[in-house]
């Protein structure tokens, strides 16, 4: 499509796209874009991210979507790159709050959003899925095409995006490596990208993960080999934990396990569902069933590749509990081989360590990044990143998927190109980017700030600021319950957990001053929750003084 069949803008009206990243700016996780013309809006992924370690209780992180909710009515479609957690993982939570639009996925990515339908408890019939290949242009809506073109990374069915407007092409490069040894044997689309590269790119939004890593980003085969020669060598049992979405990375792992007359074993919930689901898709190819934990019971230990949740230390991953010893079923030994085959996500570091401790502590083999070459990332450093811009050669060029110094390096990168781009635009969360044929700009922000999840046993309970803090409070500070009883013969009795517990003087000037306080409010005939007040502000200023620690106060006033 040249420059003369692009969509014309209706005369007369506003001649500009608004590009709004909801998330996926500054960080790595919750990628979520909308693309606004005129009376119409085209949204691209809908992801999550993990929490930070003082976010307490915490599960996920989702992107707040309160501008789309409010604009909702001018959504024509919802177009999705992968089937990574950090691209269709916040999705469940958002479809309950918008009308069914129709959302355009591959057939890999849209069966692992299906598989979460069961969880929480969305029906087919609730969301309006349309399966597309890596190959497909989609006529969205009268202002949107979209071209999908394959771009390799960890899972099968990965893509950009072409989106075609009125004012210009945008590409939209997915999250990317370019491996020319993929599982699949299926590599990246470039001649799509030259191709819009000839005919004319009005923008680039590109990913800037490994923005700083010179050279090329290693191949599957890479890793796959490095497995493969601790696999040769060992005579025990083999334990490799990766994301369970990493399905190429999976499918490497059975062959090697196949090599080696190895059974291969699943274990934890994600696994065995991602396994499944591939399977059934045709994604992963496999001789021999994949067995359960119940039945490697009965494999010689030289028979046996153990596949496992765990690659972030996740406390409840089967990992973890195999390195803290409360699996139920199984049990390290000495001779077992653990293999890590990721690296940990920002602030998971801890976690990791951790676990990597408790495996050795074990006695057990333990083979990690960077130590060993058992993991590559699933992202373009500096050479592939150039390639991209030089196949494209973009008007203007927005860095994404990456924190701020990744964006920053790579519009660096961008710069240093023979034909840079006329304008490079570092954007956050909630921005609105106004494009035009002329210029790229930032001309506002809508609320785009975070949702916490807290599961608690249950699905997407979502946790409000002020719990947080009261959880953060409670894990440096400490908490006091002051129990008072109000009549006519007022008592307190006060409990603290994690101030100073052994200081009797404390405890007895904390009662002696809530007491004080009770039979005051008693006496004047106020009101309980004025008299919860009362004992609260005194007590917490006594705190602060006697201890310097401002620990969680909970009065509680009850009349006899």
């Amino acid at each position: 499509m040249s420059d003369n069949n692009q969509q014309n803008p209706v005369p007369g009206r506003r001649k500009s796209l608004r590009i709004i990243p909801l998330g996926g700016m500054g960080e790595i996780g919750k990628n979520m874009f909308a693309f606004e013309y005129e009376d119409e809006i085209l949204l691209l992924d809908g992801g999550l991210a993990f929490p930070d370690a003082d976010m307490l209780g915490v599960d996920i992180l989702v992107p707040k979507i309160d501008w789309v909710v409010e604009n909702s009515h001018k959504i024509k479609g919802w177009v999705l790159t992968h089937g990574h957690e950090d691209h269709i993982g916040g999705l469940p939570y958002m479809l309950k709050l918008l009308p069914k639009v129709p959302m355009y996925g591959a057939k890999l990515t849209l069966g692992l959003l299906r598989g979460k339908f069961d969880e929480f408890k969305l029906s087919p019939s609730d969301v309006d899925l349309r399966e597309v290949s890596t190959d497909d242009r989609i006529k969205i809506s009268k202002y949107f095409t979209v071209d999908y073109f394959r771009m390799t990374h960890s899972i099968p069915d990965n893509s950009g995006m072409i989106i075609h407007t009125p004012i210009g092409r945008i590409v939209h490069s997915g999250d990317f490596k370019l491996d020319y040894n993929p599982a699949d044997g299926k590599t990246s689309h470039l001649h799509k990208l030259a191709q819009a590269g000839e005919e004319g790119v009005l923008a680039l939004i590109s990913d800037s993960t490994n923005a700083e890593r010179p050279g090329y980003t290693p191949s599957e085969k890479d890793v796959m080999e490095a497995v493969e020669q601790i696999v040769a060598t060992t005579k025990g049992r083999v334990i490799v934990t990766t994301f369970s979405s990493h399905v190429h990375r999976l499918q490497n792992f059975i062959r090697v396990a196949e090599q080696h007359d190895r059974r291969v074993v699943i274990e934890g919930r994600s696994m065995i569902k991602n396994t499944r689901i591939a399977q059934e898709l045709g994604y992963l190819e496999v001789k021999h069933p994949l067995v359960s934990t119940d039945e490697m019971v009965d494999l010689p230990d030289d028979k046996v590749l153990f596949l496992c949740t765990g690659s972030q230390g996740q406390p409840m991953a089967a990992l973890s509990r195999l390195a803290a010893g409360t699996h139920r079923k199984i049990s390290l030994k000495r001779g077992d081989t653990v293999i890590m085959s990721s690296n940990p996500i920002p602030g998971n570091e801890e976690a990791v360590g951790r676990v990597i401790n408790q495996l050795y502590a074990r006695d057990v083999n333990v083979f990690y990044p960077p130590t060993y070459k058992v993991h590559t990332s699933g992202h373009a450093s500096q050479e592939e990143l150039k390639l991209i811009l030089d196949l494209t050669r973009p008007k203007f060029f927005i860095p994404w998927h990456g924190e701020v110094r990744h964006q920053k390096n790579h519009v660096k990168l961008a710069q240093s190109m023979s034909s840079p781009p006329q304008k490079s635009l570092i954007a956050e969360n909630g921005d609105i980017l106004e494009l035009s044929r002329d210029d790229l700009t930032k001309v506002g922000q809508v609320e785009a700030g975070v949702i916490f999840i807290d599961n608690m046993g249950k699905v997407g309970e979502e946790v409000s600021e002020p719990v947080i803090r009261d959880r953060q409070t409670l894990s440096n500070e400490g908490v006091v319950v002051i129990m008072a009883l109000a009549g006519r013969s007022p008592s307190v009795e006060v409990i603290s957990r994690g101030v100073v517990q052994t200081d009797k003087e404390l405890h007895r000037e904390i009662e002696r001053i809530a007491l004080d306080s009770l039979q005051r409010g008693v006496r004047e005939k106020r009101n309980l929750g004025d008299i919860r007040d009362d004992i609260f502000y005194p007590v917490r200023r006594y705190l602060r003084k006697a201890t310097g620690r401002n620990p969680l106060i909970v009065p509680t006033v009850i009349e006899s």
